[in-house]
């Protein structure tokens, strides 16, 4: 193998399989071999990777990828947690998306999985009074990936943003763990209201589409929000909602429905 094993002690299975997925692709399409090579197999784990991969994307004439892979490295070292909720983005993201097919294809390809570990950088940075450069990371993260999530936001692990196009998150806004939503989601502001704003989103809960939760509202764990809805009031755990304004429209199906994706509102048909 060309990649550089962990010892014995270190080992990282996922970022041996996405190592052993690397050069399976090269194999198959040799052109794409120094985008692989650049990407994975030069790099001796997965916070390495992804700081390389999150510095290529965001540098600009404006700041250097050198300098961002610096950042980066220095967060991953100060805060493994990080890395650790990237592990779990990365897995949450192979189990749910039915487009993916390898751990790999996120890290390379999947734009939804770079822009929440871009956010996870600016947010370490808010956290350590380097608020000016957090901004530059969420400008840039919207630029390049359209995704506008606020730095001082607070996100959990295991996040699946499919598509991740047109995504807002606000300041005050709340993510718990194991969180799936799709493109052009809106988690924000009803007006120009000061403080604590932004909606309170449970563990597991599955947003669906174009679906937008405005006003510092809660929506209860395992809740389920249907595509094009707009929820203006607090969900109850483990139920469905939809429509506009959102109103309940039946259980959430399933006791995970972040887990299992289903979007059919079975007992509105």
């Amino acid at each position: 193998m060309r990649y550089a094993q962990p010892s014995l002690t270190e080992v990282d299975p996922v970022w041996h399989r996405i190592c052993a997925e690397a050069e399976e692709a090269i194999a198959k399409e040799p052109l794409i071999g120094g985008l692989i090579h650049a990407g994975i197999l030069h790099h001796k784990s997965l916070e390495g990777a992804l700081a390389y991969r999150i510095a290529m994307k965001l540098g600009s004439p404006e700041m250097s990828e050198q300098l961002l892979r610096e950042i980066a490295d220095a967060a991953y070292v100060d805060s493994p947690d990080l890395i650790d909720a990237a592990r779990a983005d990365l897995v949450a993201t192979f189990d749910r998306d039915p487009a993916c097919h390898r751990l790999m294809k996120p890290l390379i390809f999947f734009k939804g999985f770079q822009a929440v570990q871009s956010y996870r950088l600016a947010h370490w940075l808010h956290q350590n009074d380097r608020r000016d450069m957090a901004f530059f990371i969420q400008m840039r993260t919207s630029e390049m990936f359209g995704v506008d999530i606020h730095p001082a936001a607070r996100i959990g692990k295991g996040i699946m943003i499919d598509h991740a196009h047109s995504i807002v998150v606000g300041e005050t806004a709340v993510v718990g763990d194991n969180v799936s939503m799709l493109h052009s989601v809106t988690l924000g502001g009803t007006g120009k209201e000061d403080h604590d704003r932004h909606p309170k989103i449970g563990d597991g809960v599955l947003i669906g589409a174009g679906a937008k939760v405005l006003g510092n509202i809660t929506v209860g764990d395992c809740s389920r929000i249907a595509a094009g809805s707009v929820v203006l009031e607090d969900v109850p755990a483990k139920k469905t909602v939809a429509g506009v304004p959102a109103r309940i429209v039946g259980e959430a199906g399933c006791s995970q429905p972040s887990m299992s994706m289903d979007q059919i509102l079975r007992s509105v048909m």
